[in-house]
């Protein structure tokens, strides 16, 4: 069973706007990012030298997970809000995301699950990750075809204003076992892994030539 801990904050990178995120403690239903085999320390430490196929094993890593969209603001959060429609207190079932006619992407790999179009998501479409599906609603249009395979950083949309909205953005829901959570959680789990990535990639960048190094992290620049 997921364990999440609702007290805990953090910060995205490209989170503009602060508030309480949910943070995994343990990943249970998750598809499985890339595996990486613990550096040896002494043989780093010696040799000044790490398993050549490691540092490929860790842009794989990073590669397997993805932001929905190029920046992440929050502009209404998961939880309890004012409708904005109905101006009494009611509860938001994911969040909106700051957008207008951006690219949106799959956070990992996956399966496309359903395509449509309703009166309050208008354009919508929905991915399941392993024990997770993940919706992206009131899109202007729907990239991919139900039953395609998506992987992570994958164009699935572009972001609209359609449906029961109230302006140009994208609303960002997931289930866990067919209920609904915060989708922080995936977004702290992308962060994550990310981060760990980076600082792996950032331990073998110095081992390089400067000349090297500036190629590894423009490439990793690129795929982000």
């Amino acid at each position: 069973m997921l364990s999440v801990c609702l007290s805990a904050k953090a910060q995205f990178h490209t989170v503009a706007r602060r508030q309480p995120v949910c943070r995994i403690d343990t990943k249970k239903g998750l598809p499985p990012v890339e595996k990486v085999s613990n550096p040896n320390k002494e043989s780093v430490s010696t040799a000044g030298k790490f398993p050549a196929n490691e540092y490929g094993e860790w842009v794989r890593r990073y590669m397997s997970v993805s932001y929905p969209l190029k920046r992440i603001t929050v502009t209404s959060p998961y939880g309890l809000r004012i409708d904005p429609f109905s101006k009494k207190r009611s509860r938001h079932n994911g969040i909106d995301l700051r957008a207008k006619g951006e690219e949106a992407y799959a956070m990992l790999s996956g399966v496309v699950v359903k395509v449509g179009y309703d009166r309050r998501s208008g354009n919508f479409v929905t991915l399941r990750h392993g024990g997770y599906t993940v919706s992206y609603c009131h899109l202007s249009q729907v990239l991919v075809r139900r039953g395609a395979s998506v992987m992570p950083g994958e164009v699935i949309a572009i972001t609209g204003n359609t449906g029961r909205s109230t302006g140009p953005h994208m609303h960002l829901t997931c289930k866990f076992q067919n209920r609904y959570i915060n989708p922080g959680i995936l977004l702290q789990f992308v962060r994550e892994t990310k981060e760990e990535a980076l600082a792996r990639l950032g331990i073998f960048g110095q081992r390089f030539s400067c000349e090297f190094s500036l190629w590894l992290f423009d490439y990793i620049d690129i795929v982000l």
